[in-house]
Parts: C-alpha cells; sequence; structure tokens
C-alpha cells in the first residue's frame, strides 16, 4: 500500500476499473480526482503500444524517469507537460479509430482492422479496451497493420466472461497473454481468415 494512488491509476489503465475503484477507497478520493488518476492511467498504458519506439510520444523509460518523482500521481497529472501531450495524442487518435467500422460483426463479438499507421499502433490496446467496456457481452480484436505486412492483433474477451482470449491467440505462433486479454505480435495475412475463424469458434462457446 505504500504508492496506492499509482496502483489504482495502474488498474485504470490495464482496463480492470472495478479493481481501480475497489482499491481506491482508502484514499477517500472526489469523483473529479478518481476521473483524472483513470486519464492518466489510459495515458500511461497508451503510451505503451507501439511497433517501435518511434511510434510513441515518449519512450517508456523517459516517461518512467519523469514521473519516478512523483509519489502522488495527481500531481504529476497537474504539473506534467508529459500528461497533457499524451492526453492530446490520446483523444486524437481515438477519434480515429472509433470512425473506422467494424469488419466482422456478429452477436459474438467485433473484429476491427486498422492500417499501418502510427496512430493506429499506438491505439490499438487502449481501443480494444474501450470497445470491451462498451459492448462487455461481446468479444473485440483490433488488428493493426505493420509497415512489413502482416498484423499485431489485440484480443479483448467479454468482460462479462474475461475468458477465451489466450485459448485464441495461443493457437498462433507469436500469440499468447491472458484469458482476458491477450494478442499476436504477427499474425501473417494468410492467416487472417483462420483467425477470424478461430475467433467466432472460441467466443461462441463462452
Amino acid at each position: 500500500g505504500q504508492h496506492l494512488a499509482w496502483a489504482v491509476t495502474a488498474a485504470f489503465g490495464d482496463n480492470l476499473a472495478e479493481s481501480a475503484l475497489r482499491a481506491a477507497q482508502p484514499l477517500s478520493l472526489s469523483t473529479d480526482q478518481l476521473a483524472l488518476l483513470q486519464s492518466l492511467g489510459e495515458c500511461l498504458n497508451y503510451n505503451g503500444y507501439g511497433e517501435a519506439l518511434d511510434d510513441l510520444f515518449f519512450d517508456p523509460a523517459e516517461l518512467y524517469r519523469q514521473l519516478r518523482p512523483y509519489a502522488d500521481p495527481l500531481a504529476f497529472a497537474a504539473e506534467s507537460p508529459a500528461y497533457r501531450t499524451l492526453k492530446t495524442g490520446y483523444a486524437d487518435d481515438m477519434a480515429r479509430a472509433v470512425a473506422v467500422p467494424a469488419a466482422e460483426s456478429r452477436p459474438a463479438g467485433r473484429i476491427f482492422l486498422l492500417p499501418a499507421e502510427k496512430w493506429a499502433r499506438r491505439i490499438s490496446g487502449v481501443f480494444g479496451n474501450r470497445l470491451a467496456v462498451e459492448a462487455p457481452e461481446q468479444a473485440h480484436a483490433v488488428l493493426t497493420g505493420k509497415p512489413d505486412g502482416g498484423y499485431v492483433v489485440s484480443v479483448r474477451a467479454p468482460q462479462s466472461t474475461r475468458s477465451g482470449a489466450d485459448t485464441l491467440c495461443s493457437q498462433f505462433e507469436t500469440g499468447g497473454g491472458r484469458k482476458g486479454a491477450a494478442g499476436i505480435n504477427h499474425l501473417p495475412e494468410d492467416e487472417l481468415g483462420r483467425f477470424i475463424a478461430s475467433f467466432y469458434t472460441v467466443f461462441s462457446r463462452s
């Protein structure tokens, strides 16, 4: 519990809002303060997605060095130009992502294909988190094009079950993760059809 406020921030960033709110109870934070920690957590998580460091707004190691002196994440959010940069970038990238229609949409889940562009590589994971919150009974997959071909895949199991993502992704050579959230580092283009079929097989059973 030494850095509980940061733990709350991290839980929000990892799309574990219920856990974050439970952990935050001893802190007696206001609704606005909780919202700020959620935004900060999401922005820090957002800065961790990319094919290369050049895709990101900040090298994660440098960003860590900036936040390390702050025992209080609320103070970091209030004082840090980095947070403002990430918040603006997050909003811009998310606006592009939500404008992309689902490539496949069935009762069990939705699959989205994002282009091989920096903004898409940055937003892929947090876009998947947002989709999971908006439609908790459905599974979601966000496939982002890679510059040299193929896709990076981010999968979110239905929030109502939080299971199946690891089962799906482990069927592919570079895949793995947790039951609720998993991914594939490289999905060749010629395996897209197999992925879509496996996605609906796994999540139609769950």
